[in-house]
């Protein structure tokens, strides 16, 4: 049996290597070394799946186009099991946390199930807020809250029991809402001491600890009611006045943010949750159960998607790659109820929402913060 041995090939005009067509099968039962580099020099403009080794990282990352550039190549999992009632099944898990300001509660679902939620563990101190938790596959991280807060906790979603604290937020505030992707962590707007609206927006490493770092600024100092994240971008919706306004930025970047489009009403859309391409947005004062979506990749306005089962407000919701969970809020029938409703809907689809359970223990008006191990921020 003969053996070709080749340390280097280049086409004719020694400017590049070959090209090689159809199907290419190696097999050797030893190695194949990809190109290497640090971050520096990953070239621009490639072929879609290009594959290489960066030395910063230490991770194969491979292209996605020239929008979204390298990612990284990484075994990851949201499926997750064990617990009761909803929670019975194996995959992504959702977290509710906090409610009134002496409250400390965390629940959970398991969201590709049905059934009610659970108690998980409580927070390091009583508070509530407004949008949404940070997180990748192993860690949820609550920020701020109600009593302008500046306090940081973090739990581990394979576990069940209570969080630890993580850090400081860069100033204290409460209603901010969160986005991620796997490695980074950001809280945009708020409302700060005296009551008064701010433009910060802190970032952190998710699987670290220690304080928040100054990201950038809002265009306009605002409360954030929701947000959705994909693997690259960050979006937030805040009140301003006629038509809701949505700004975006680039998670792994910093700097101030961009207009995205328009919502559809004149108060805080809520329960922000995203896939990997497309972001949910549902309800407003009082009972209004709209339930609207946008196309992340692009720019844009909101598009009708359904209902919700009971129009509400003043809550937040929590998705998997493929299913988005909304829970508890606030609506009004001769006067003001407090609801424990838990309803969900498939994200690629459209349609009206279909009952999921009953949450547990949260069934007040008072923002809770919400999140989950497998939202479309997760996804790159």
């Amino acid at each position: 049996m003969s053996e070709i041995r080749v340390n280097n090939l280049s086409n004719e005009s020694l400017s590049g290597g070959p090209t090689i067509s159809g199907i290419t099968t190696f097999s050797s039962p030893y190695l194949f070394t990809p190109p290497v580099g640090d971050t520096g020099s990953r070239p621009q403009s490639c072929p879609p799946g290009s594959l290489r080794f960066n030395t910063d990282s230490a991770k194969l990352e491979y292209y996605r186009g020239n929008t979204i550039g390298w990612v990284e190549v990484e075994a990851s999992s949201h499926e997750v099991g064990g617990g009761t009632g909803s929670n019975t099944g194996l995959g992504t898990r959702g977290f509710h946390a906090g409610r009134h300001v002496y409250e400390t509660n965390i629940e959970f679902i398991t969201i590709s199930t049905l059934g009610d939620s659970q108690d998980f563990g409580d927070l390091t101190e009583g508070r509530f807020s407004q949008g949404n938790l940070v997180g990748s596959d192993s860690r949820m991280i609550f920020a701020g809250g109600y009593g302008y807060k500046n306090t940081i906790d973090f739990w581990i979603v394979q576990s069940t029991g209570n969080a630890q604290d993580f850090g400081d937020l860069t100033t204290q505030r409460q209603k901010m809402s969160g986005c991620n992707d796997k490695i980074r962590g950001i809280w945009a707007g708020g409302v700060g001491p005296g009551h008064t609206q701010v433009n910060v927006i802190d970032y952190i490493t998710i699987q670290t600890t220690g304080n928040a770092v100054d990201y950038g600024d809002l265009d306009v100092e605002k409360l954030t009611a929701a947000s959705v994240s994909s693997s690259t971008r960050g979006i937030w919706n805040y009140d301003t006045g006629p038509a809701n306004l949505m700004v975006f930025t680039n998670i792994r970047s910093t700097g101030s943010t961009t207009d995205f489009g328009d919502g559809y009403g004149n108060r805080d859309m809520f329960g922000g949750q995203s896939s990997s391409t497309r972001g949910m947005w549902a309800g407003a004062y009082s009972n209004d159960n709209r339930i609207e979506y946008i196309t992340m990749a692009t720019t844009g306005n909101t598009t009708d998607f359904g209902d919700l089962t009971q129009g509400r407000y003043n809550f937040n919701s929590m998705s998997s790659p493929t299913r988005c969970v909304f829970g508890a809020g606030r609506y009004y029938d001769s006067g003001f109820i407090n609801s424990n409703i838990l309803d969900y809907v498939q994200i690629a689809t459209t349609g009206n929402a279909l009952d999921f359970g009953d949450m547990d223990y949260m069934d007040t008006g008072m923002l809770a913060v919400a999140g989950s191990n497998g939202h479309g921020g997760l996804s790159g």
